[in-house]
């Protein structure tokens, strides 16, 4: 037998001698009315008025001397000490608290009073088990870091790692700061279909499904572009949607599969407008998540309060390559991709060639809050022309401590050239097309209805948590991120 099944076994017969004993181990309520920190942050009134208590919570270490004991219980505001006397619970419910162990649930009545050594805590006179533990807490409940376990069993990883709550409460914290922000700019929450017979908005291959009663296959959408913007042709002017995206990619630090992202669109206005409103926007999620416009990531710090640089995606690359980058060959631009070290398929498309020079020599360079701005025509579909610069189009991408955080457009509204940037997309070959934009007749028999000037902007809800918690990885603000099943099967 396992020392883990040897384990499991202990605590059921410990579980077989509570029920022998008439408790029942998983009853249906207690009545709380203290969390652990208001016991702390009210000690010396409670103590004074020699007011009763009632706690829940989760017993994470244990110290037993004979007939007195201590134990250290958890809820979700920190933790509480209990201090356990034969003489005070009696002799009969002493011996029940020997059958409990760390990770039991366990309710507790009794009156606060401060140790010997000035410690607070809760002199117990009655004790209820709400929840009895049957597996032991990893390595007597503090050393719980092996990362792969905890991505796999996230609720060990929040039960005995405080910090990981924090970070998850952080989280939070942002997206109701979002919906703040737009909600008080007269922004519409709105929620559109996951489940798509198309899908476009973005660049990425997708999750494919199929619907039973229709006979239809269906793809998990990578983006909500397309169908906001049918709202902003009926008229809603200003919206936006915080939700699930899907693309069938690789998983890597700043990268999930399934991943959750805001998209906002507004009439009459352009990707200068959305660069104002994502620079208010992150300064108010910085005041009222951290109580300041100074964010700190990686051991870096960026005060938002400050206007972020522009720097030029073709001007940049021209300038690295000493000549103008989109005039260039597909010829000049293999070899100038081949020279910064990148492996490509020798039949990948211009666009592709762009991005992976801009990667590879310019990206890297990235450091203080930047706006990417004068994207080629090629990578961005769905993006107005500059009317000054044919083939570069009005369009930005910020990052923050040098990691893209999202994408903003001018949004492209003329139907007859949406639809030669759809077609072109259909002419990529491979991979790439799969990924490219679908020519969608319905979106555009919307378009040919009229769409004001309109300024889109998606920003990564991932990636904005992972910098306003301090994480360093995207998996460190998912809850349960993807992961290879057990065995690696």
């Amino acid at each position: 037998m396992t020392e883990e099944k040897a384990l499991f076994q202990v605590r059921l017969e410990k579980r077989r001698r509570l029920e022998e004993s008439g408790i029942r181990p998983y009853p249906t309520r207690f009545e709380r009315d203290r969390l652990a920190a208001e016991i702390t942050e009210r000690f010396d009134e409670l103590e004074r008025e020699k007011t009763p208590v009632a706690v829940a919570g989760r017993i994470l270490t244990i110290r037993r001397m004979g007939k007195a004991s201590f134990a250290h219980l958890r809820d979700r505001s920190g933790d509480a000490q209990l201090y356990f006397r034969a003489d005070i619970l009696g002799e009969e419910a002493y011996e029940t608290w020997k059958q409990i162990e760390a990770g039991d649930l366990l309710g507790a009545r009794g009156v606060p009073f401060r140790t010997k050594s000035g410690e607070i805590s809760i002199e117990v006179r009655s004790f209820e088990v709400l929840a009895k533990s049957l597996r032991p807490l990893p390595e007597k409940w503090h050393g719980l870091t092996n990362k792969e376990t905890r991505y796999r069993q996230r609720y060990l990883d929040l039960i005995v790692n405080p910090d990981v709550q924090r970070a998850f409460r952080t989280r939070a914290a942002v997206v109701r700061s979002v919906r703040s922000f737009l909600d008080a700019r007269d922004f519409l929450e709105v929620e559109t279909p996951i489940l798509q017979p198309l899908y476009g908005g973005a660049s990425a291959r997708p999750f494919v499904t199929h619907h039973n009663a229709l006979n239809l296959k269906l793809y998990l959408r990578i983006a909500d572009e397309l169908y906001l913007k049918r709202l902003i042709i009926g008229g809603l002017e200003k919206v936006y949607e915080i939700g699930k995206d899907f693309r069938n990619e690789g998983i890597d630090r700043t990268h999930n599969p399934e991943f959750t992202q805001l998209e906002l669109y507004e009439a009459y206005a352009d990707f200068r407008d959305m660069m104002r409103l994502l620079e208010e926007m992150l300064r108010s999620i910085a005041n009222e998540t951290l109580g300041g416009t100074t964010v700190s990531f990686g051991g870096k710090s960026a005060d938002l309060s400050r206007p972020w640089r522009e720097i030029s995606f073709v001007d940049s690359l021209s300038e690295r390559l000493e000549k103008d980058v989109l005039l260039l060959d597909d010829e000049e631009l293999r070899a100038a991709v081949r020279a910064s070290g990148v492996d490509l398929p020798a039949d990948v498309s211009r666009g592709a060639l762009l991005d992976a020079l801009f990667a590879a020599w310019i990206e890297p360079g990235i450091e203080t809050p930047t706006f990417v701005v004068d994207f080629p025509k090629e990578i961005s579909p769905l993006a107005k022309e500059r009317s000054d610069r044919p083939g570069i189009v009005e369009r930005f991408e910020p990052y923050l401590f040098g990691m893209e955080i999202g994408n903003a457009f001018s949004e492209l509204n003329d139907p007859i050239e949406q639809r030669a940037r759809f077609e072109a997309q259909r002419l990529l070959r491979g991979k790439e097309r799969e990924e490219a934009q679908q020519v969608d007749e319905d979106f555009l028999r919307a378009l040919e209805h009229g769409m004001p000037p309109t300024g889109g902007m998606g920003v990564g809800i991932d990636r904005l948590s992972m910098i306003f918690a301090d994480q360093p990885s995207i998996r460190d603000v998912l809850f349960f991120p993807q992961l290879r099943p057990e065995g690696g099967e």
